[in-house]
């Protein structure tokens, strides 16, 4: 038996107003270079008003920015990501806390975290990088964007012991149950949904959501990665996110327009910009 073909719905069908943000993007990837404008546009023609693009290499950090000039609805977070944890050295730490002091663009240090599902470098070193730049984050007062992958134990750990409770903290791309959504907002953190809760397997993800408050809710792509349904297994983009958007309310029982604006409203007062 053949697999049933997805209808790729173009998302300006499913248009919302202007409030939404992507709270958590790629798309200074290579994979958008041919089509980067377009892409833009399009997020800007579904209702988004704000991109929050995530750097990972604080020394090419000033050359990759560039592409954003004439896009003043994307800000910027810079941290070294958790598999990335072996390129960390005094130059890297140099060029980080110069961005972050120089660039006012730079909204969080993110994402940084902990990552135990790829090998590609070693817990202890994760742990060190991790614990060193949540150290940078409070030292410039700014919020952290976490990556957590295959580590809840150890990141909420790590959190703790660094004394981020009560800290502005963004649990990215949450995958988790209703247990580890009450941990998180218990600690006084803010919670983004990626397309994967858009899946119909992926039930424990939106039973998990009426356990966080609204006012701790952000939606996100992570594009070119998890493109929700129905383009799941295609490149990510932010227009995208109407699609997630629909399934949170959906989940929620609520009214996909509100929840736009809420979660919009809410990225934006996290990261400290204005509409």
């Amino acid at each position: 038996m053949g697999h049933k073909k997805v209808e790729r719905i173009d998302p300006l069908t499913r248009k919302l107003p202007p409030f939404g943000m992507d709270s958590h993007a790629h798309v200074n990837d290579a994979r958008f270079d041919a089509d980067r404008e377009d892409v833009l546009a399009r997020a800007q023609a579904v209702g988004i008003v704000t991109i929050l693009n995530i750097f990972g290499d604080p020394l090419a950090f000033a050359e990759e920015k560039h592409v954003f000039d004439n896009h003043p609805e994307v800000f910027f977070a810079l941290g070294v990501h958790p598999c990335d944890g072996l390129t960390w050295n005094n130059e890297v730490e140099s060029a980080l806390c110069d961005a972050l002091a120089n660039e006012p663009r730079i909204r969080a240090v993110g994402e940084i975290g902990l990552d135990y599902y790829w090998k590609d470098c070693p817990h202890e070193t994760q742990m060190a990088v991790f614990s060193r730049q949540i150290a940078i984050a409070k030292e410039m007062h700014l919020p952290i964007v976490i990556h957590c992958r295959d580590a809840v134990t150890e990141c909420l750990h790590l959190l703790t012991v660094n004394a981020c409770q009560g800290y502005p903290v963004l649990w990215h791309c949450f995958g988790g149950d209703a247990t580890l959504a009450r941990r998180i907002v218990e600690n006084g953190w803010m919670i983004s949904l990626p397309g994967p809760v858009t899946y119909p397997a992926n039930t424990v993800v939106r039973e998990a959501l009426p356990s966080i408050p609204k006012e701790r809710l952000l939606v996100e792509t992570d594009c070119p990665y998890l493109a929700p349904h129905p383009h799941r297994g295609t490149r990510n983009e932010p227009a995208y996110t109407v699609f997630t958007i629909e399934a949170m309310a959906n989940a929620l029982g609520c009214d996909k327009e509100s929840l736009w604006r809420t979660c919009g409203d809410n990225g934006r007062a996290f990261f400290g910009i204005g509409l």
